[in-house]
């Protein structure tokens, strides 16, 4: 009796960039969860490309044409698009787990204005990158007072702080002044925080947006259709999680984006899937099947 062959899926890790050590960690997760629940339909490879660009397959260097008729599609954990182009060159389907989204990576007012045209809310917010700190700290502290008022955040690359008072802004934005590290100050919005995630194509709908819990009935439709129309409006081929506030009275801010899927167990994803009947492992072959469809 004939049995069908396995995909030859690769799990693309590592990478010159920044995310170097997260990717090692989210590539680790998909390979352990695709050999403990798809292992049927699947033969999982790792791939990985050290600190000095050299691409491995299964530990021996390689170069990427190698994969060409060794692989039928790649997972791209690096966050790096270039690495992407690099498959699509070579006519390796492959789908890219971003950990933001390039130019509004760095810059949340381009992300505002393009949201804006959707009616979707952003915190107000001011942003000195590294390279134009040239204002002095009371300076800086004085625009932000003006823009809006206490309390705010304060975000020096990945240390987040809460101040409530004009001189603790001032000794906050001078800590990234003196370190010459990017600033981000950000209105604080009090209400109830929440991920929503969505999934182009899934369980028969163009794009499947998991019910939130605990909302009431009005709410939980206008975050779906808020959700719905952003996953829509940035074109996401695959997965989205959108983070949000509640206020009271202002409604819904969306405060971040991610279109790499947390595989973890207890995540909030795996909580999203049991809340339908899901698993975390219907979510990777699901996307799989997306990205190998454009090879047959």
């Amino acid at each position: 009796m004939q049995t069908d062959v396995k995909k030859r899926v690769g799990i693309l890790r590592g990478g010159a960039g920044r995310h170097y050590a997260s990717s090692l960690e989210r590539g680790g997760d998909i390979i352990s969860n695709i050999f403990e629940n798809l292992s049927d339909k699947y033969e999982v490879t790792d791939i990985l490309i050290d600190k000095e660009g050299i691409w491995h397959l299964n530990g021996r260097p390689i170069v990427p044409v190698d994969l060409m008729h060794r692989i039928d599609a790649v997972w791209n954990t690096s966050g790096q698009p270039g690495l992407s182009m690099a498959l699509d060159s070579l006519s390796i389907p492959n789908v890219l787990g971003e950990y933001f989204f390039g130019i509004f990576r760095n810059n949340n007012d381009i992300l505002k204005t393009h949201l804006k045209n959707i009616g979707i809310k952003m915190p107000k917010s001011i942003i000195s990158p590294q390279n134009a700190l040239g204002r002095s700290p009371m300076g800086e502290a004085r625009e932000v007072f003006e823009k809006f008022s206490s309390p705010w955040i304060v975000k020096i690359n990945n240390e987040i702080k809460l101040v409530k008072t004009f001189p603790e802004l001032v000794d906050a934005i001078e800590d990234g002044v003196t370190y010459k590290k990017s600033i981000l100050v950000e209105e604080f919005i009090l209400g109830k925080v929440f991920s929503i995630h969505s999934l182009t194509g899934f369980r028969g709908e163009k794009i499947y947006v998991f019910p939130p819990e605990n909302f009431l009935t009005d709410e939980k439709e206008k975050i779906t259709d808020i959700v719905r129309n952003l996953h829509k409006h940035l074109d996401i081929k695959h997965y989205l999680k959108s983070d949000f506030i509640l206020h009271a009275q202002r409604g819904f801010f969306l405060t971040g984006i991610d279109s790499s899927p947390d595989l973890r167990r207890g995540s909030d994803l795996e909580q999203s899937c049991k809340h339908v009947g899901a698993e975390i492992h219907h979510i990777i072959e699901h996307i799989l099947k997306r990205i190998l469809e454009k090879r047959t």
